[in-house]
């Protein structure tokens, strides 16, 4: 019987924490959750460490699992659900030994059930979570047989057991495991290709025959309650689903192309909601500000950036940040994309004459605090905001911009008086994201002569750089996750009379600059210095003049 220690102990016992972090870790994580991923969440020991003080103390190995030749004939002794909840999949036999990849080696629960249920001793390896995840996507790819699929009319599609039923759940759930934020489907001439975009960039996970086309589209059309015999139309539709008891909201966007309908599946995973404006990653001097700014009683605060850039995130947050009982806050959008308590939500319905511009109108006659529009896309919704935010209200909202100052000139060329714009911003907040460098591969570098100049030009000094060398964790990229980079233009007079006197946006980004404004690129590379971010990436998503 193995000598069965406690994970807070043994993580001590290698120096990598603190009794008090353990204490404090317990107390936050859920029940279901495990200790250590709570301790990897929490930033106090990376996964890479956690594997490697397991490794080191109990004498497990860590396996490259992606290299690893696994017999997929065993997956038939561990269902795919108990693989899943549990973070592990069998992987060799050894005569009466299983050797399985775990995540957690001392889950003894976990090991006493599959020596139950498989009726062979347990052996255990290390793994990391990504890896095991993939793993179970691949080697689990519950058979789907194409040719099933050809004979299935659109009325048989939804039976449980259908051949498209369980592709469509395939391709759901290895985006979701994936942390994907959207799923591609393709349709080419001769194949349809499925791609995940994470962490903003795409790549492909695989193709299937053309033949299973229809079913496929179909079985997605009727999960979104959309109409099937509609193939020459865009639709647009929506799915609540749990995945692994996880609540996930998809939004489903359908287009006719030349080769077929292409689907694009929107994944928001509701865990990840992030409505805490402290978890949002302002550095602090800009956090400072934009707090200032959303506690004022009036005026316009706008959030500028492309598609993708967790404008929406950093609004709901803001929204939670301000909400209490006695204020009345009315938010209109298309869609709406998070439900959230204590806020009433509108949602856009063009069809009935619900646009941005008539919600404003009644919201206005309900007595608000505090409103947000999803978007301002016309003259119509920005006059009605404008003028509500003259009237003693406070208005949130975003606008596609390349940059905060950019903005001002957006606004005016959309046909609005200039004197109405400067009367009534307070502030703008220009956010993209950037992807974080997996903490699995990280390394330190000294930085190069372009960086070196690059720092001395926006008056910054540099230490060491850091990149990921790519692993496992990171499907070699060297990054893994996202983070914010912002910039906050505060709206004071000495820029309004600027404007009033007719100065160029140049002139206004100097007096910004010297006024302390931080901006886009900058924070970027304040974040490059702390070994969240690289260059590279800063300067691919930051238009520097």
């Amino acid at each position: 019987m193995e000598n069965r220690q406690r994970l807070g102990d043994l993580l001590v016992k290698a120096g990598l924490i603190t009794e008090y972090q353990i204490e404090e870790a317990l107390t936050l994580k859920d029940r279901d959750q495990k200790l250590g991923d709570e301790l990897v969440k929490l930033g106090y020991i990376t996964e890479q460490q956690l594997i490697e003080a397991l490794e080191f103390q109990l004498g497990i190995p860590h396996i490259n699992l992606a290299e690893y030749p696994i017999d997929p004939s065993l997956t038939e002794l561990v269902s795919k659900e108990a693989a899943l909840r549990n973070v592990l999949i069998p992987i060799n036999r050894d005569g009466n030994k299983l050797i399985v990849a775990m995540n957690d080696p001392m889950d003894y629960y976990a090991i006493d059930d599959l020596r139950l249920s498989t009726g062979f001793q347990i052996s255990q390896v290390i793994a990391t979570k990504d890896e095991i995840f993939t793993s179970i996507h691949k080697y689990y790819r519950d058979s789907v047989d194409f040719n099933d699929i050809e004979v299935i009319g659109n009325a048989h599609v939804d039976g449980e057991d259908a051949p498209a039923v369980r592709l469509v759940n395939q391709i759901l759930t290895g985006g979701i495991h994936q942390r994907a934020s959207d799923i591609h489907i393709d349709p080419h001439e001769t194949k349809i290709v499925i791609r995940y975009r994470i962490d903003g960039l795409l790549k492909t996970d695989r193709t299937v025959p053309k033949d299973i086309q229809s079913s496929l589209i179909a079985r997605i059309k009727i999960m979104a309650n959309l109409n099937i015999t509609e193939t020459r139309l865009p639709q647009d539709g929506r799915i609540k689903i749990q995945l692994d008891s996880v609540p996930v909201d998809l939004r489903i966007s359908i287009l006719p192309t030349l080769f077929g309908e292409k689907v694009v599946i929107r994944i928001l995973d509701l865990r990840n909601n992030v409505t805490d404006l402290a978890k949002l990653d302002f550095n602090k001097i800009n956090y400072q500000r934009f707090i200032k700014m959303i506690e004022l009683p009036s005026g316009m605060i706008l959030l500028t950036g492309p598609t993708g850039s967790g404008k929406s995130s950093t609004l709901y947050a803001a929204l939670n940040h301000l909400k209490n009982e006695v204020v009345n806050i009315i938010t209109i959008e298309d869609p709406v994309e998070y439900q959230m308590e204590g806020i009433n939500q509108v949602q856009v319905n063009t069809n009935i004459g619900l646009t941005f511009a008539n919600g404003l109108r009644s919201i206005l006659r309900q007595d608000p605090n505090i409103i947000m529009i999803g978007e301002i896309r016309d003259l119509e919704t920005a006059e009605i905001a404008i003028r509500a935010s003259l009237t003693g209200h406070l208005v949130l909202s975003t606008i596609h911009t390349n940059s905060a100052i950019a903005t001002i000139p957006r606004l005016i060329d959309m046909g609005i008086e200039p004197f109405l714009v400067m009367s009534s911003l307070s502030c703008i907040v220009a956010q993209r994201l950037v992807r974080k460098i997996c903490p699995n591969c990280k390394q330190e570098f000294d930085p190069t002569e372009v960086e070196n100049n690059l720092y001395q030009k926006r008056g910054l000094k540099v230490g060491k750089v850091y990149r990921g060398k790519g692993c496992n964790s990171c499907k070699m990229t060297g990054y893994r996750g996202r983070v914010a980079i912002h910039e906050v233009l505060v709206i004071d007079d000495t820029i309004r009379t600027m404007m009033m006197n007719n100065k160029s946006m140049p002139e206004i980004k100097n007096y910004a600059l010297r006024s302390g404004m931080i901006f886009l690129i900058d924070d970027g590379l304040l974040k490059v210095k702390q070994g969240i971010t690289t260059i590279e990436e800063v300067l691919r998503v930051t238009m520097e003049e």
